[in-house]
């Protein structure tokens, strides 16, 4: 399985993968706790009793497990306001069962544009900054289809009327997203050489 790697500026983002133990709690706390708020208003209800504790738990586990994930997941919380912006990236391998249901989305999915990445090349991005739901928060899309896998970058924003200001930076985090090869000793990637061209 291909492994994810990104370089999100550090002076506007704060990774939660590989932040454990005390490093980056703060940021993975609020994050978590504005996903849990967002996905409480989706279902109709108010912020339950004990979600901070359950925000807290969650952020204390959450590098383990994308730690675990193996360099599928990568997370990254917007720096100055860790509950505005959460951006998540993986790698999915492209298998039949997940074809379909993409092929099963709502209408409103295809309204995507084409979205150009140094690393992926051309992929889809679907922005929606007012979704019809009004519980639903705004969001952002992108994915690539390497034919073998599905790479997806999904951002959630918590303020529609912030969403506007951040969306170039959720850009930006997104052409720099790439897969590497896991490979073992002895084993070597399928390549096709092209010659530059002569002068």
């Amino acid at each position: 399985m291909p492994t994810l790697h990104a370089d999100a500026d550090a002076a506007l983002w704060v990774p939660v993968t590989d932040s454990l133990g005390f490093k980056g709690r703060r940021h993975r706390k609020a994050a978590i706790r504005m996903l849990l708020t967002q996905a409480n208003r989706a279902m109709g209800t108010s912020e339950r009793p004990g979600s901070g504790v359950l925000a807290w738990g969650m952020s204390q586990a959450a590098p383990f497990l994308m730690r675990k994930a193996a360099g599928r997941v990568l997370v990254w919380v917007w720096k100055a306001d860790p509950e505005l912006v959460v951006v998540m990236a993986q790698v999915q391998e492209a298998t039949s069962q997940l074809r379909a249901a993409r092929a099963m989305m709502p209408m409103e999915y295809d309204d995507t544009e084409d979205f150009r990445s140094p690393y992926l090349g051309t992929g889809e991005k679907l922005a929606m900054p007012l979704p019809r739901d009004p519980r639903t928060p705004p969001f952002a899309t992108y994915t690539w289809d390497t034919g073998t896998h599905f790479v997806t970058v999904t951002a959630v924003c918590s303020d529609r009327e912030r969403f506007g200001t951040v969306i170039a930076s959720i850009d930006d985090v997104a052409r720099t997203v790439r897969l590497a090869e896991d490979l073992t000793i002895g084993e070597s990637p399928t390549m096709i050489v092209i010659e530059p061209p002569k002068p």
